[in-house]
C-alpha cells in the first residue's frame, strides 16, 4: 500500500508554493508526507519540476494528472493500493487514510472522504444563467486522501486523460467509487485565510 503526495502546483491563486510555507512547526508538504508515512508502507511525493532535485521528489507535470501520473510510475508495481493526497490539505489524519483503504479492501475500486453539502448549488451557462438546481441531498464535497485498487487507477490514467480529482478518472472507465465520512477540519489551503486558520488550530500543540 503506498500514496502519492501531490504538491506539484505553482500556488497562483494563494500568490506562493503553498506546499513549502510553514504549518506549525513544519511546512505543509511535509506534514503531509509525514502523515501519509505513518499509515503507507511507502510514499511518494510529487512537486514541481525545478524543485524535484532539492526535495528529493518526483517532478510534477502542467497539470494535476500529470503529477499524479508523474508520481504513479514511481510506485512500484506489486503495490495493491494506491492512495492520492493533496499535499494542500495537511490537516488529513491516519484515520482518514484508514477509512478509504478499508473502503478499498472491502471490494470498492475507489473510496473518497466526503462532507456534505451546506449551501445550494446552482448549475449556470456561461453567460451567468442559471440552468439547473441540484437536489442538495444527492451532493456531497469530496476531499483527498483518495484510495484506489493499484490496477484500476493505473488504468485509469492510461484512458481517461484529466480530471479534477482521481475518483473522476476510475468513474470514466466504469470503476465503482465509495464514499466514506470526511472531516470538516480536513480544509484544502487555498488562500492566506486557510494557512492562518490551520495554524490556529495546532497552537496548543506548540
Amino acid at each position: 500500500m503506498w500514496a502519492v503526495v501531490v504538491g506539484g502546483g505553482s500556488g497562483q491563486r494563494f500568490g506562493a508554493a503553498k506546499q513549502y510555507e510553514r504549518i506549525g512547526d513544519e511546512r505543509v508538504i511535509d506534514r503531509s508526507r509525514r502523515v501519509a508515512e505513518s499509515v503507507c508502507d511507502g510514499v511518494v511525493v510529487v512537486v514541481p519540476a525545478a524543485d524535484a532535485d532539492q526535495e528529493r521528489a518526483v517532478a510534477g507535470g502542467e497539470t494535476r494528472s500529470a503529477s499524479v501520473r508523474a508520481g504513479l510510475a514511481a510506485v512500484p508495481h506489486d503495490a495493491d493500493i494506491v492512495c492520492v493526497h493533496d499535499a494542500a490539505r495537511p490537516m488529513a489524519g491516519p484515520e482518514l487514510y484508514r477509512r478509504v483503504i478499508e473502503a478499498v479492501r472491502a471490494g470498492a475500486d475507489g473510496a473518497v472522504p466526503s462532507v456534505p453539502v451546506s449551501d445550494t448549488i446552482k448549475v449556470v451557462a456561461g453567460d451567468g444563467t442559471v440552468v439547473a438546481t441540484p437536489e442538495r441531498a444527492t451532493l456531497v464535497a469530496v476531499q483527498t486522501p483518495q484510495a484506489f485498487r493499484a490496477d484500476m487507477l493505473r488504468k485509469a490514467h492510461a484512458e481517461a486523460g484529466e480530471g479534477t480529482d482521481d475518483a473522476a478518472l476510475v468513474e470514466a472507465i466504469g470503476g465503482r467509487v465509495v464514499t466514506v465520512p470526511g472531516d470538516l477540519g480536513n480544509r484544502k489551503i487555498t488562500e492566506r485565510a486557510d494557512l492562518e486558520w490551520a495554524n490556529s488550530l495546532l497552537e496548543p500543540e506548540r
